[in-house]
């Protein structure tokens, strides 16, 4: 063995342990201020996702901003210019506080289906047309699903434009997701 294979051998390898260390969780007080937070922090440049929270600091809302604490004081200062700040910032330092991956993707052949939270948006694969939304409990579930069930999925308005609560944003989150997966 070379000296330098030696040396490289030895070097720490990354985990997802020394990953978490290096991530941090925003919580905040409703869904509306994560949806402000994460546009203010996306047009910055951040690196940040939206996540369900651990189980262990949920407390009402049921959304957590990720974030690479390396970039804490950045973050903070563009979330103080956007009027907008987090009720907590917590440190990812233990497996129990591992944020939860909204997605789930479940593929029943000729229609593909994909949960964001609560939300389901299913789309046949041939057409990609927009079969069915499912889920949540919030009053604009139905209007959202009147809105774009049997448009094809380029064509439909997005949860966005049409939604405004937390069951709105989460199958906007899905139909980003469908769309990632289903266009070229």
């Amino acid at each position: 063995m070379s000296f330098l294979k030696f040396l490289r051998s030895k070097e720490p390898k990354a985990s997802s342990e020394t990953e978490n260390r290096d991530r941090g969780i925003l919580v905040f007080e409703n869904t509306s201020e994560v949806i402000r937070a994460e546009n203010a922090l996306k047009a910055e440049g951040s690196k940040v996702r939206v996540m369900g929270p651990p189980p262990e600091i949920r407390s009402g809302c049921d959304l957590v901003i990720e974030f690479p604490l390396i970039e804490e004081l950045k973050i903070l200062r563009t979330l103080r210019e956007a009027g907008v700040a987090p009720k907590e910032i917590v440190p990812v330092n233990s497996p129990l506080l591992q944020p939860v991956d909204l997605f789930q993707t479940k593929d029943f052949g000729q229609y593909l289906m994909i949960r964001a939270a609560n939300m389901k948006l299913t789309v046949d694969r041939e057409t990609l047309t927009i079969v069915n939304i499912s889920g949540g409990g919030c009053p604009d579930v139905p209007y959202l699903a009147q809105e774009m069930v049997g448009k094809p999925l380029p064509e439909s308005p997005t949860p966005r434009e049409i939604g405004h609560t937390l069951c709105g944003y989460a199958l906007q989150l899905a139909y980003e997701e469908m769309k990632r997966q289903c266009l070229p």
